[in-house]
């Protein structure tokens, strides 16, 4: 039913396919590549878009723009993906553990996640990766870290109201142990709330992996990935403004699509937003 509301949502049809667009990209890049992304033609340098060869333009060593947008598709995609697995891993437990314990545990860990969010969640990344190095591992944590707060105020708001529920009170009166009821009576109901949280929290992913990367705390040259495009092609952004264009465009649409994606997911799994359906 909720996946049939989804697909009745043109805006949310249209977000999941270009975001799917890219999830291909960065899945098939090596095979459907032109050309390699790290390769130099210096007799190309700053080709426009449309140069033969080079459909989008080469950048300033003349390395085919188009192959490393894709190939920059997996590096930032790759990178935000796993930083919300991370969220996932920790904020999915703490919220069920803070909204079903009550009491202490849930004033420690909502006190340790106000603190997480009265910084800023890329300010947080900054220093992470200022102080442990700048490392792919490193990257994923500073990202995923910076996240977790948005999943245990989540889940924890779905747990305070499936506590109150029959099936869980029934569980309780039959002796089945804590860990049992979180896993098998809390935590599959409340997956709806938390795949529309994945959907915005993987947008948020992606822009602090590209903000990283531009400012020179991620990914580094000459590995393709679009904040380092972006970061290397401003300097030449009046003389070929095609250097950061598509860059700039392929990031804005995954960032679009997913949020766009999130929207008629929320839409799906909330019947608030449906009105009486």
């Amino acid at each position: 039913m909720r996946w049939k509301v989804l697909l009745r949502s043109k805006l949310g049809i249209s977000g999941l396919i270009v975001f799917g667009f890219f999830v291909l990209l960065a899945i098939s890049g090596p095979y459907i590549s032109p050309k390699n992304p790290f390769q130099q033609n210096l007799r190309a340098m700053n080709a426009p878009p449309g140069t033969p060869g080079y459909v989008l333009g080469a950048d300033e060593l003349g390395r085919d723009i188009l192959s490393r947008i894709i190939h920059g598709a997996r590096m930032t995609l790759g990178l935000a993906g796993l930083s919300l697995v991370i969220a996932l891993a920790f904020g999915v437990p703490a919220g069920i553990a803070a909204g079903y314990y009550g009491g202490w545990v849930d004033n420690l860990i909502m006190r340790a996640n106000d603190a997480l969010l009265a910084v800023p969640r890329f300010l947080v990344a900054i220093v992470i990766v200022a102080l442990f190095g700048i490392r792919y591992e490193t990257l994923v944590l500073a990202t995923g870290i910076g996240l977790i707060p948005d999943f245990a105020r989540v889940v924890r708001s779905s747990t305070l109201t499936l506590v109150e529920r029959e099936f869980v009170m029934a569980a309780k009166a039959m002796g089945a142990r804590d860990a049992t009821i979180m896993r098998r009576h809390i935590l599959p109901n409340a997956v709806g709330p938390i795949i529309v949280q994945a959907s915005f929290g993987l947008g948020s992913g992606v822009l602090i992996i590209g903000g990283l990367s531009f400012l020179g705390l991620g990914v580094q040259p000459p590995t393709p990935e679009w904040g380092s495009m972006l970061s290397q092609g401003r300097r030449l952004m009046v003389a070929a403004p095609h250097l950061i264009l598509w860059p700039g465009i392929a990031l804005s649409l995954a960032v679009l699509s997913v949020n766009i994606l999130g929207d008629a997911l929320r839409y799906a799994y909330d019947p608030r937003f449906r009105g009486a359906d």
